[in-house]
């Protein structure tokens, strides 16, 4: 019978561990429950703020993206602009060079040209002078000296040609 005494209903019992269950009841609502549904609301409060963060974060995230994306065009564009600039800038520059080297090149093949043909003719100009020198000196020579015959004439003028020519 001890064992159905604690399973049988006794209104002492039911009583004291009402008024015990009350009495914890009371003395944790004033001392626990308050601190921990503050703590569970302040929890709360973190999570939706961290939450908000998070959603903040990745709004700015996919925004700067797309803005990252927009300046890598731009980018991109002003690469491809400046390139073709300086393609524009370089052709010119080697046609420039090329019609330089070339007028360069005219000019110094005239200026070559113009000076083979002074010392052409200033070599003609002095082979005259010495052929009329050997000339006027040949028939001086031969003036000086007058001969009966003339093939004795023609052999000294051959033998004075000889000496010039080895002088």
């Amino acid at each position: 019978m001890e064992g159905s005494a604690l399973l049988s209903p006794q209104l002492g019992l039911f009583f004291w561990t009402l008024v015990i269950f009350l009495g914890f009841f009371f003395v944790l609502r004033r001392v626990a429950w308050n601190p921990i549904v503050s703590a569970l609301r302040q929890r709360e409060e973190s999570i939706e703020n961290s939450l908000k963060q998070a959603e903040s974060a990745r709004s700015e995230m996919s925004k700067l993206k797309s803005e990252n994306e927009a300046l890598l065009k731009e980018a991109r564009i002003e690469r491809d602009k400046i390139l073709a600039e300086a393609n524009q800038l370089r052709d010119s520059i080697i046609r420039e060079a090329r019609e330089a080297a070339a007028e360069a090149s005219g000019k110094e093949r005239e200026k070559a040209r113009l000076q083979i043909e002074a010392e052409k003719n200033a070599a003609l100009a002095e082979l005259k002078s010495l052929a009329s020198a050997l000339a006027v000196e040949v028939a001086e020579k031969l003036l000086r000296k007058s001969f009966d015959n003339p093939a004795e004439q023609e052999a000294y003028a051959r033998q004075l040609i000889n000496d010039l020519s080895q002088n």
